[in-house]
């Protein structure tokens, strides 16, 4: 057996391009950290990744050895450096992510406060603020408001409410 090979015998692939191996306890990044400051959700990030919710919770363990290319992936939806998604030492996050991220959670908050406000005054002064946002920060355009409830479906869209069966009784009607 080659070194190679036996540096690989506890190696696993998993789904979603993650590699457990069995020795690696110490945390190797700060997906998941990341993720909370920027106020995205799995679920969201699962959609933009193309993947499910459980694959999200697997890789954003901190010893989850991943692959470089779903690095990349999460580098490319959180708009982060991906030196910032790597543990190097015990220090938090960079000033320049940090500040990102509270300009991402001012803007949800921007966003939804001109969603829901009723008075003319409001809408006018958030408005003025997302505004402001987006001169200091461009990116910040494309950023959507804190839902209420859960994701947003648009018209076309079922929910998984609308895929469960009715039980119903002998008469066809449901049953109580």
């Amino acid at each position: 057996m080659s070194v190679i090979d036996s540096a690989l015998a506890g190696v696993q692939t998993a789904g979603g391009g993650a590699v457990k191996v069995e020795a690696a306890q110490r945390p190797l990044h700060r997906l998941a950290e990341l993720r909370r400051y920027q106020g995205v959700s799995r679920r969201k990030l699962a959609r933009r990744l193309n993947v499910d919710v459980a694959t999200i919770k697997q890789q954003e363990q901190p010893t989850a050895d991943l692959l470089l290319s779903t690095l990349y992936a999460w580098q490319e939806v959180l708009d982060a450096p991906i030196g910032e998604l790597l543990v190097e030492s015990d220090k938090p996050l960079s000033a320049a992510v940090l500040r990102r991220a509270q300009m991402i959670r001012l803007m949800k908050t921007a966003r939804a406060i001109l969603e829901r406000a009723k008075q003319t005054s409001i809408r006018r002064m958030a408005q003025m603020l997302i505004d402001q946002l987006c001169e200091a920060m461009p990116e910040l355009k494309t950023v959507s408001p804190w839902h209420a409830i859960g994701h947003r479906r648009s018209l076309d869209e079922l929910g998984r409410a609308a895929c469960r069966p009715i039980p119903t009784d002998s008469s066809g009607l449901p049953a109580p």
